[in-house]
């Protein structure tokens, strides 16, 4: 991807979001732009006219972490867009030449793996920062049975949010589900300015869904940490899960997710459910193996 393309999109769509007012500014006759304008924002971060119009064609080549920080505060970033601006410059600070090369799909560690298939009550699953799910316990499997049965998907979860006709009926919240996830990519993005693979499933996202070319246009960011989403899983019915995603302490970019059900809850109920559909599907696929093997 085109890192100063990237930035300037950004260092806009910032500007456009922050009126006079809200940054304290004199309005003086009409107004052009519904935003600040660039000479506004240079004067809020302390630097010339000419510097600012350099940062906002893409340009963090150098740029110190003081100017960083006083183009935060002039354009009133939040905790997640300001480290993305800090991903932005350190990517623009780096040439592919010096980007290590990461593997399709990092292996797993066996006691990560392990971790994944000793909470059979929950879940759970390891993803990578392309959204791939590289493993899953049984539950994991069964909540997303639907992902995994549509061969578009390749079990990544960003071709099932935008792709699956099933996915909308999924997430009962699919459009703040889908948000969230296009925020989240555009942050990965940010780190990952020269992964190729990452940048061929964002332009077959924008290519194939209207909505996600949408959603990618407003350069809006987001980290999934914690929090609660509501799925309507076509065995269990409907059913809302609190969820906790946790970045593996290394340089593998994987992150390990858990979903769990508030204990004597109707999730809690349809969660013991799914497992024992889970378990009976299984037994039958096993089954079914065995014969076809005999034969």
């Amino acid at each position: 991807m085109d890192n100063r393309a990237v930035i300037s999109a950004f260092l806009k769509s910032r500007r456009d979001k922050i009126t006079p007012e809200q940054a304290g500014l004199p309005v003086y006759g009409q107004r052009r732009v519904a935003g600040l304008r660039r000479n506004e924002v240079a004067t809020l971060a302390g630097v010339s006219v000419e510097y600012y119009t350099r940062l906002e064609r893409g340009n963090l080549r150098g740029v110190s972490d003081s100017v960083l920080e006083a183009l935060a505060q002039a354009l009133r970033l939040d905790d997640t867009e300001r480290t993305h601006l800090y991903d932005l410059a350190r990517a623009a600070n780096t040439t592919p030449a010096r980007v290590r090369r990461r593997t399709g799909r990092p292996a797993v560690r066996p006691s990560v793996q392990r971790i994944v298939d000793g909470m059979p009550g929950m879940p759970a699953f390891v993803k990578n920062h392309r959204f791939d799910i590289l493993v899953a316990n049984p539950l994991g499997r069964a909540l997303f049975s639907e992902m995994y049965a549509d061969p578009v998907c390749g079990a990544n979860t960003m071709r099932f949010a935008f792709l699956s006709p099933a996915a909308r009926r999924f997430y009962v919240d699919w459009e703040r589900i889908a948000r969230g996830a296009v925020g989240a990519l555009r942050i990965e993005a940010g780190k990952n300015p020269y992964d190729r693979e990452l940048s061929n499933l964002i332009g077959e996202l924008s290519t194939r869904s209207d909505a996600f070319r949408v959603m990618w246009g407003a350069h809006d960011v987001h980290v999934f940490h914690d929090g609660t989403k509501r799925f309507r899983h076509p065995v269990v019915g409907e059913l809302e899960l609190d969820f906790e995603s946790m970045t593996l302490p290394d340089d593998s970019g994987l992150a390990v997710a858990l979903y769990n059900a508030a204990p004597g809850s109707a999730a809690e109920d349809a969660l013991n459910l799914l497992a024992s559909w889970s378990a009976t599907a299984e037994a039958a696929d096993v089954q079914a193996a065995e014969a076809d093997s005999e034969n």
